[in-house]
């Protein structure tokens, strides 16, 4: 049953990223935004489910492998993240990179700081 969980999980988390990404499609800012929400949004769904499963005990122990292996895992990515910084680098916009690897790490960090202090 497991197994089925993270195979649902992980198609729902991939749809939702593809659907950021269709998003963000035409916007011109040389940061990579749709990564970026993703990868937050992953976070954001992430450090609710520790609270509420570990802190509240509210969420069945089954769904775990739902949310936190299946649906964040294919929400979030970070090959692509370091995949879209090391363009950045390539292409010489060093301070878009820069900014990239800052705010993915801090914006992402803090969320799970905000849920499971």
């Amino acid at each position: 049953m497991n197994f089925l969980l993270v195979f649902i999980g992980g198609g729902l988390g991939s749809l939702i990223r593809f659907i950021i990404s269709l998003s963000f499609q035409k916007t011109t800012i040389a940061l990579p935004i749709a990564t970026l929400c993703s990868n937050l949004i992953s976070c954001l769904i992430f450090g609710s489910f520790i609270y509420f499963y570990k802190e509240k005990n509210l969420i069945p122990d089954n769904y775990k492998h739902l949310i936190l292996i299946g649906i964040c895992g294919g929400l979030s990515t970070f090959s692509t993240f370091s995949y879209e910084t090391f363009e950045l680098v390539k292409q010489g916009q060093n301070l878009w990179a820069i900014a990239n690897i800052a705010l993915s790490c801090v914006l992402c960090t803090g969320l799970f700081f905000v849920f499971t202090k």
